[in-house]
């Protein structure tokens, strides 16, 4: 019986590891998202009276709760040419997103009966065009894997690649590739950037650039490692020489990405007339935490009065706050000289250095924090390096499991205070 039973997980195993490497990503892929969805239903069944949806909400709920409704909003009503003001200081508004993602899930959602372009029945278009941004996310994940896997198959080996594939897709944010939010869509863009420029394949960029800055906020972030890379190539020109098309496009594609990354502010204050209508938008969310101080944009300030809030939140020292600040600030630097990351390749560690470097610069670290750290995923192929065990692995899985229930829960089941906000 039990060898039986050995013999059939055996060939189960060999099946597998004769799949194609693009089957055996989606098929983790698929996993992964099996498991959230059961989290997600655990998590509906346990919500609280006083959660953000109340008691027994659906996982449609779930899917366009936060900043869904806000892309809700765009795709059924466009951007409003007022900034909605109350005691003459900028509300929050849909100018803080980006159309692409809910543009995209709109387009799909005309294809649902009832819910075509200039349909009168407002429910039947919100709710088709919550159930296409969830596809959207989701076939967007997959992308998303199959790209981090070919980013890192050449540099770690395929079985520490998938692995990593598996971490990122069941990960403390795994919901993230099923809710309406335009993350998922962000880091397939983002992923398959670097593809591109670890295999140094430069057209498909100047298509993946524009998408990026308009998909989501941290486009920024592209054109600084682009930069990066091009001083990293040549100060290493011995060892990997860099041709003279290659300088060209690593200057077009930096300038490129750098006009698209402030696009959006100067589209935003041109619809509403409002020199400052971006900045004040993004302040709005900032002055649900500081008040009357989030009257600014400093850039590296947010992290400074973060530390102050936190320590109050937590109940101790502000000086404290500082420390632990200073220790992130270390951590983060001294990530780098692990043999790990170490092993993830230049243009991977190029990225995750200028993501950090625009969370520095722009970010308030909120609740909303782990969630901006999303497009680090790359950096689950130093965790597969770290711990080349089967057994350690699938200690790190069900510890992302875990953690990927507590931040459903907590962020989409409670959600009822301002620090419990995805």
């Amino acid at each position: 019986m039990a060898d039986g039973r050995l013999t059939r997980e055996a060939s189960a195993v060999a099946r597998f590891t004769a799949l194609p490497a693009w089957a055996r990503v989606l098929a983790v892929y698929a996993a992964a998202r099996l498991v959230t969805t059961a989290l997600a239903l655990v998590s509906t069944a346990l919500a609280p009276v006083d959660g953000r949806h109340g008691s027994d909400p659906s996982l449609f709920d779930y899917i366009v709760a936060w900043d869904g409704a806000w892309y809700r909003e765009i795709a059924l009503n466009g951007y409003p040419t007022e900034l909605p003001t109350s005691n003459g200081e900028v509300q929050q508004n849909a100018w803080a997103f980006m159309p692409i993602f809910p543009a995209i899930a709109r387009v799909l959602a005309a294809i649902v009966p009832g819910a075509g372009f200039g349909s009168d029945d407002v429910w039947a278009v919100a709710n088709a065009w919550g159930a296409c941004a969830a596809l959207v996310s989701l076939v967007a994940g997959g992308a998303a894997c199959l790209a981090i896997h070919t980013l890192l198959v050449d540099r770690i080996g395929a079985d520490a690649a998938l692995w990593a594939v598996a971490f990122a897709a069941a990960g403390p944010l795994g919901l993230l590739f099923q809710v309406a939010y335009a993350e998922a869509l962000f880091l397939a863009l983002a992923m398959w950037a670097l593809v591109c420029l670890a295999k140094r394949v430069w057209w498909p960029l100047y298509a993946l650039i524009p998408a990026m800055g308009f998909t989501r906020p941290g486009e920024l972030a592209l054109p600084l490692t682009i930069a990066l890379l091009g001083i990293w190539r040549i100060l290493h020109r011995r060892d990997d020489p860099i041709r003279r098309a290659e300088i060209v496009h690593i200057l077009a594609l930096g300038a490129l990405g750098t006009v698209v990354g402030f696009a959006w502010p100067v589209i935003a204050n041109t619809a509403t007339g409002d020199p400052s209508a971006y900045f004040a938008t993004e302040l709005a969310w900032r002055r649900g935490w500081l008040g009357s101080d989030a009257s600014g944009f400093v850039p590296g300030e947010g992290w400074l009065q973060g530390a102050a809030v936190w320590a109050g939140i937590w109940g101790i020292p502000e000086w404290a706050g500082y420390a632990i600040l200073a220790a992130l600030v270390a951590g983060a630097v001294g990530l780098f000289a692990l043999p790990s990351v170490r092993t993830l390749g230049t243009e991977t560690r190029l990225w995750v250095a200028s993501c950090l470097v625009y969370l520095a610069l722009v970010l308030f670290p909120q609740s909303s924090t782990l969630r901006l750290l999303f497009p680090l995923a790359p950096l689950w192929g130093a965790v597969a390096v770290a711990v080349p065990r089967t057994w350690g692995r699938i200690a790190v899985l069900g510890a992302c499991t875990v953690a990927q229930f507590a931040w459903i829960h907590a962020m989409y089941g409670h959600g009822n205070t301002y620090f419990l906000v995805p």
